[in-house]
């Protein structure tokens, strides 16, 4: 298996190949971030992916809630198979 765990839970293609992108931004933004030396490309990708996967984990929940509900009144009203054996 060559994949590591961050790559099989990244909701995208890491090895996809990088392709321009013309943005606007706030021109005394632009400035400051120059003045500090960021590169604007590894940060907008950052704040991109770390935004995509808030969307795809909010995704997951909407389609899922249904399952989730009936699971936990299925908890609620028989318990967890694991309840007798817990010892506290």
């Amino acid at each position: 298996m060559t994949d590591s765990i961050r790559e099989r839970t990244v909701p995208y293609d890491l090895g996809a190949p990088k392709r321009p992108a013309n943005v606007t931004v706030n021109a005394d933004l632009l400035r400051r971030a120059r003045e500090f030396e960021l590169n604007l490309s590894q940060v907008l990708e950052k704040a991109l992916a770390d935004q995509v996967a808030v969307r795809v984990r909010e995704r997951w929940l909407a389609e899922n809630r249904a399952a989730i509900e009936a699971y936990n009144r299925e908890i609620e009203q028989h318990g967890c198979f694991s309840d007798s054996l817990r010892g506290f």
